[in-house]
């Protein structure tokens, strides 16, 4: 029992020291009588190790009363689009790269054990940054992801 609750603790702290996103906008798209409509949401958030990348990432968002409360699990539904919006310097930390990527934004997306996550990944060959965004739970994931690639090109004014 003990080392399950270590565990989780572990899980929350991981989480809560995730990148936060900057709400852009949302629409509706479930009227609910009570608790607030299903979503979809629009967030921004910039990654952390790369100054002048930035990052769209459109998620589904559960009303209701469960939603409301924030005991509700959102679906594993997510876009996302990268833009290069200044000059970016690649240090050789990223260049190095790893092949299973690095994880540049967590969300919770269920009260605990559900996550939508944004990895990115270097293609040295090419010059590119790929953003690969999923979603992922401690018994079972989901093999739906959204893919974003950002071109590294020389930054005219």
């Amino acid at each position: 029992m003990k080392q399950k609750t270590l565990w989780l603790s572990a899980a929350f702290l991981l989480l809560s020291q995730s990148v936060s996103a900057e709400q852009i906008g949302s629409v509706d798209t479930v009227f609910k009588m009570i608790g607030p409509d299903h979503k979809i949401v629009v967030e921004a958030f910039d990654d952390p190790d790369i100054k002048n990348v930035t990052c769209y990432l459109s998620r589904a968002k559960t009303g209701g009363i469960k939603g409301g409360l924030g005991l509700a699990e959102d679906t594993a539904d997510a876009a996302i689009s990268c833009q290069q919006v200044g000059p970016v310097e690649l240090s050789d930390k990223i260049k190095a790269g790893k092949e299973q990527g690095e994880v540049v934004f967590q969300k919770r997306i269920s009260m605990v054990f559900k996550t939508l996550q944004v990895v990115r990944f270097y293609d040295a060959k090419r010059n590119a940054l790929t953003y690969l965004a999923y979603s992922d739970k401690v018994v079972d994931g989901s093999p739906k992801n959204a893919l974003s690639a950002v071109p590294i090109m020389p930054w005219k004014e």
